[in-house]
């Protein structure tokens, strides 16, 4: 797109989730009218029905598992009397309340900030007319109100929703999506979650956390397939000795509801039976039906639009960000790449997306936490690279808090000794990888990792500790 004057700029940006707000915000401070159109409240799903009220869930699950961890320390619980308390117990529906009334606070605190800085929000759902019009609908569409925006740019920014099989329905009682377990008005005796992946993960252990019995069907070898192997080896085996049953090479065929549950059936025949079904299959981009395709905006065969570095589409002028691009599926992401494609239109100094620089993190307890390659690109010869790891369990803070699972893993690029990457597997790990992050980002060596004063004992010791193994010998 040539240059652009932002202060006599139209921006409208379809979809309020990360990408669309931090647009918003981004386009408001270089003076351009912003209207952002969302339909179901600022934040979008991240917000509301996915990431903040998941890793809320997940968190009362964590403080739940404390207790269990207190009695290696030595603390025990007892009442009045005197008594042992052996459980803890999670009122679900009461939990759940905490969860959404925190989302909707998110959500709200979003908005102020959004009208604060001059954006206008517009409630509906909207669709390209042309590469410089919207049309926004309001209300029930046998009476929806509609409005034309004029647009200089415009970003979409529309999300994705969880992907649905004509063999298991969902029904938001007992068979379910990630975005329905907040309606659950008790906590399933017997949970069958379908999908090994990142939310398969999360919520798997979530609700085991909370008391639920819970069966994980993974169609792969193991859990979490497109991690570190040997952070997922780490997980599967804290997973199941905290009683989970985890059914690898099981691809599920249909899910059922019976006259008191939901049965699961696997394509060899097997039935697994439960009280409730979660199911987390993955997701399909919100790109069909809203004038994309009309207007000359590539699609990927899976849906997804198709865009550069700088949050271009093929249409001069339309730019997209977040889940419906495919690019990566994390909000972190979605936010940079609308920030990025704001910048981008109203010609402001930008860096084109690096995603060898974002850091990401999957909350199960432990979590794990990844930045920069992976083992599997140092496997396949891809990076030339001294992989070191270092198991939590001999830091002497891990041993204090009773941590025994968990490993700080560094690649070094071999010469130079420059950082290229990382894995954490620790309680908190999504804060212990921001070290490595800046190293990576800003290409430290290992020796300059390891002459950075750290906090003695501390679990962040472990990374200077990987590094000093990592110096390089002539």
């Amino acid at each position: 797109m040539g240059a652009v004057n932002a202060r006599s700029s139209r921006v409208v940006i379809l979809g309020g989730g990360p990408g669309g707000y931090e647009a918003a915000l981004v386009g408001a401070h270089l003076g351009a009218e912003v209207t952002v159109v969302e339909r179901t409240g600022i934040g979008g799903a991240a917000v509301l029905t996915d990431c903040v009220p998941s890793k809320a869930l997940i968190s009362t699950a964590d403080y739940m598992s404390d207790f269990e961890t207190a009695a290696d320390l030595g603390v025990h619980l007892e009442d009045l009397e005197g008594d042992e308390v052996s459980d803890a117990v999670a009122d679900l529906p009461e939990v759940n309340r905490r969860v959404l009334t925190l989302a909707r606070a998110q959500s709200a605190d979003i908005r102020a900030r959004l009208l604060e800085v001059g954006v206008r929000v517009v409630e509906g759902d909207g669709s390209l007319v042309s590469p410089t019009a919207v049309r926004v609908a309001s209300g029930v569409a046998s009476d929806a109100a509609t409005e034309e925006l004029e647009a200089d740019v415009v970003l979409v920014a529309t999300g994705a929703s969880p992907r649905v099989m004509d063999t298991a329905v969902p029904d938001g009682e007992r068979i379910l999506t990630w975005q329905q377990i907040y309606d659950l008005r008790e906590l399933p005796q017997r949970l069958v979650v379908v999908g090994s992946g990142v939310t398969g993960a999360e919520l798997a252990q979530a609700y085991l956390g909370l008391g639920s019995e819970v069966v994980l069907v993974s169609s792969r070898d193991r859990v979490l397939p497109g991690e570190d192997p040997d952070a997922a080896a780490v997980i599967e085996d804290v997973f199941r000795k905290r009683g989970m049953e985890v059914l690898g090479r099981s691809r599920m065929a249909a899910v059922e509801r019976t006259a008191d549950g939901v049965v699961v059936r696997l394509e060899d025949g097997r039935e697994v039976t439960g009280t409730h079904a979660l199911l987390a299959v993955g997701s399909v981009p919100l790109t069909r039906g809203i004038g994309l395709e009309e207007v000359g905006v590539d699609l990927l065969p899976s849906g997804h639009v198709a865009v550069d570095r700088v949050s271009r589409t093929s249409v001069r002028g339309v730019y997209a960000a977040g889940d419906c691009t495919g690019v990566l599926p994390l909000a972190s992401v979605a936010a940079m790449q609308g920030r990025i494609a704001m910048s981008h239109a109203l010609g402001d100094a930008v860096a084109p997306l690096n995603l060898g620089v974002v850091s990401a993190n999957i909350f199960t307890d432990p979590e794990i936490a990844t930045v920069g390659i992976t083992q599997k690109d140092v496997d396949d010869a891809k990076v030339d690279a001294e992989v070191l790891m270092l198991p939590l369990a001999r830091n002497p803070r891990a041993k204090m808090l009773g941590i025994t699972d968990g490993f700080v893993k560094l690649f070094a690029q071999k010469g130079s000794g420059a950082v290229v990457g990382g894995v954490v597997v620790a309680p908190r790990a999504s804060e212990l990888i921001f070290p490595v992050t800046l190293a990576v980002q800003h290409r430290l060596n290992v020796d300059q990792v390891a002459s950075t004063f750290t906090v003695y004992p501390s679990l962040s010791g472990s990374i200077a500790e990987a590094a000093r193994r990592l110096h390089p010998i002539a």
